[in-house]
């Protein structure tokens, strides 16, 4: 039995009575595409079941039609909202999408340099927070970039990210606002610029209130659940306990519902906990968690569209854009226990 043949670009250009031209136009740029004949090539395309091949292109044209993405995590929860509106923008100007995945190993980091350097890919998308990867002499010959999520510590190309000093700011407001003044920040950092923005917002959010934070109640962390677990831990060990724990991400906070679960508290009757991020599992904690909502898809449209002028010459005009966070406003925030406390 012989197999049928792919779709063409010329079957679609039959099928939908148009030019080649205007297939590859309504395809790639289809905001220069009439509303009518875009619809007309859709429906084409759906009929034959044509599909474009940015790699086959790519090798066609002598010139790379792919993005590179590099992240440290792709179990990363926010990871995939954000790709998907990174891959849907790309695809729309006829461009496709490679992962690399570095789990934090510089060996991996400076495979994907190799890689960048030997114009296998157009462009970057960076997650990793810093710029790759220690080795000067190609990193100067990196393609246009852009960082996401995560602000580029040792800087120089643009950065599209949710506004992290203003999403904090919310939280620290709301909690006040509720009557709290012994509020606990987990999850500080010198080394990851999301999180010490946020650690800002923290504090900008006290001193607005004519508060400050009491002796010991900043603790460092690394976002994970089991960092947020610890400092519950070193909190009660010091016994000076806060009435609210303001946690640098949802991780964080899902470890320290966890730390004052496994102790007998109830949240938010005996302590109030706050996130950031909005990761799916927010929602299914027990209590559901209040948190700052990162506009995932539109950060990696924005991104893409960012790197998109810049692989056609053009000057960023700022070197970040932020997007603004929602406060999202769920079951795990009261009103603060009226406890002794130990200063």
């Amino acid at each position: 039995m012989s197999i049928p043949s792919p779709a063409t670009i010329e079957d679609v250009a039959r099928i939908a009575e148009v030019s080649i031209a205007t297939v590859s136009r309504a395809i790639h740029t289809p905001e220069k595409v009439a509303t009518s004949t875009r619809l007309k090539v859709n429906q084409a395309i759906a009929v034959t079941g044509y599909t474009t091949n940015a790699m086959a292109r790519s090798l066609r044209l002598g010139r790379s039609n792919m993005i590179l993405v590099v992240a440290p995590d792709i179990g990363d929860p926010n990871f995939s909202n954000i790709l998907v509106g990174l891959e849907n923008e790309a695809r729309a100007h006829g461009y496709g999408i490679l992962i690399g995945h570095t789990q934090n190993d510089a060996q991996r980091g400076l495979e994907y340099l190799k890689f960048l350097n030997s114009n296998q890919a157009a462009g970057l998308i960076l997650f990793t927070g810093i710029l790759p990867f220690g080795h000067q002499a190609m990193t100067a010959r990196l393609p246009p970039s852009v960082g996401v999520f995560e602000p580029i510590y040792n800087g120089g190309i643009p950065y599209v990210g949710v506004d992290d000093v203003a999403g904090a700011r919310k939280i620290a407001d709301m909690l006040i606002a509720e009557g709290h003044e012994r509020i606990a920040f987990i999850g500080d950092s010198r080394v990851r610029l999301a999180y010490s923005r946020r650690r800002s917002g923290y504090d900008d959010g006290l001193k607005a209130a004519g508060l400050r934070a009491a002796q010991g109640m900043i603790l460092e962390g690394d976002g994970t659940v089991e960092s947020g677990r610890l400092a519950v831990e070193q909190l009660f060990m010091r016994d000076t306990l806060p009435t609210a724990f303001m946690c640098v991400n949802d991780q964080t906070a899902i470890g320290v519902m966890i730390g004052l679960a496994a102790r007998g508290y109830d949240i938010p009757r005996d302590f109030s906990v706050t996130g950031f991020d909005d990761i799916p599992q927010a929602v299914f904690m027990s209590p559901a968690l209040t948190t700052i909502r990162q506009p995932r898809t539109s950060i990696g449209k924005h991104a893409m569209a960012l790197l998109l002028e810049l692989l056609d010459g053009q000057q960023s005009g700022q070197p970040e854009i932020l997007l603004t966070p929602e406060l999202i406003v769920r079951n795990s925030v009261g009103p603060p226990a009226r406890r002794a406390f130990h200063p």
